[in-house]
């Protein structure tokens, strides 16, 4: 009972809903609003203004221009990237279509559970598709993630999908979720028999070079905390329910390095390497802005579990609690990652790339 009070108290306290998205607009920087400096002043105004920042990394065409450490990390020390996970989430679920283990996105949820018993009286759960899922549309039956029941439970898929339908039916209402979607994980492993983790090694990390993972698994509420708090550096795991399956909402543990790489993926249209990892296709499907409903979200669009910066320009992220983001503009032909340890209320980390990392990057 201490363990499902303490889970309730601490993640409704924004550490993951996105309240970093949803409170305070800052002014956003005009076109001409850009400040050049040099690499020593840069470090030391990010020290200095941006104190939770541990590591970027910036790629301006195909090249590394920019590459920086704070916090006494070093480059291959990995660092908790909060909700940007969903956004390798949405790459891994791309990568099951494009072999065929997961057919569509219009695909049922419940078709990859037909062992689930749905609760007597839901209706609307037999309609939610995985596109609800990607595109933050499945409807809830609570208007919190309910992260007690869940991460106390012993099956954190089924616990998920307890909470999937209702009575108001398919709204399409934009509902951002950290903890429901862990049924993507469940998903995932229906289709294609792997852990999440172990899919993502294999056709994900090692052929972009990045480090294998292995899972983390919390004993205790207590643990869990730790986790997500910490600004210590940690190693490369990828925080899993006690099955194994890997938390597609939060908890993926990666350098700014090797986000720079997810983020030169994207840039290339799915290719690393001179080696198609994902198709074209999807990441063109996964980046298409679509609106989001009312004033909480800056103005941003949202494809599949990824954040749209700008339509016009195409621009696109992946953004974690705390300040963590990999920033893709194609146009300029630039990536930025920002790793960085826990803070809750950072809301302008967007604004800073584009203010001091971007031009900075141009001039190298």
């Amino acid at each position: 009972m201490i363990q499902k009070k303490f889970f309730l108290r601490f993640y409704l306290n924004s550490i993951f809903n996105h309240l970093i998205l949803t409170k305070g607009r800052p002014k956003k920087t005009s076109k001409n609003e850009v400040i050049f400096m040099t690499k020593e002043e840069l470090h030391k105004m990010i020290e200095q203004n941006q104190s939770n920042i541990c590591q970027i990394e910036a790629i301006h065409d195909g090249k590394t221009v920019y590459s920086d450490t704070w916090n006494n990390y070093k480059s291959d020390d990995c660092i908790h990237v909060m909700s940007v996970t969903k956004s390798i989430m949405a790459l891994l679920i791309g990568i099951a279509i494009d072999k065929g283990q997961i057919k569509s996105v219009e695909d049922k949820v419940l078709d990859y559970f037909p062992e689930y018993k749905v609760k007597r009286g839901e209706k609307t759960i037999y309609d939610v598709t995985i596109k609800h899922l990607l595109t933050m549309r499945a409807p809830y039956k609570t208007k919190c993630d309910p992260w007690s029941k869940v991460c106390s439970s012993e099956n954190w898929t089924y616990t998920s999908l307890d909470f999937l339908g209702g009575r108001k039916g398919l709204t399409d209402e934009f509902k951002y979720s950290s903890v429901c979607i862990h049924i993507l994980s469940g998903i995932l492993y229906k289709a294609t028999g792997m852990l999440t983790v172990d899919y993502a090694n294999k056709y994900l990390f090692e052929p972009l070079s990045i480090p294998a993972h292995k899972n983390f698994y919390a004993k205790s509420a207590e643990e869990h905390k730790e986790f997500t708090i910490s600004k210590l550096p940690k190693e490369a795991v990828w925080f899993a329910d006690r099955d194994g399956l890997g938390t597609p909402g939060y908890g993926l543990c990666m350098t700014a390095q090797d986000m720079a790489k997810i983020g030169l993926l994207c840039l290339n249209k799915g290719e690393f390497n001179g080696k198609q990892i994902v198709s074209s296709k999807w990441i063109h499907e996964m980046t298409a802005p679509r609106p989001v409903e009312g004033n909480h979200f800056r103005g941003m669009e949202y494809g599949y579990l990824w954040w749209i910066i700008s339509r016009k320009k195409n621009i696109y992220a992946a953004i974690g609690n705390s300040g963590n983001v990999i920033y893709i503009n194609p146009q300029k032909h630039l990536v930025v990652a920002v790793a960085s340890y826990f803070k809750p209320t950072i809301f302008d980390r967007v604004d800073f790339i584009q203010k001091y990392i971007e031009p900075f990057a141009e001039t190298i």
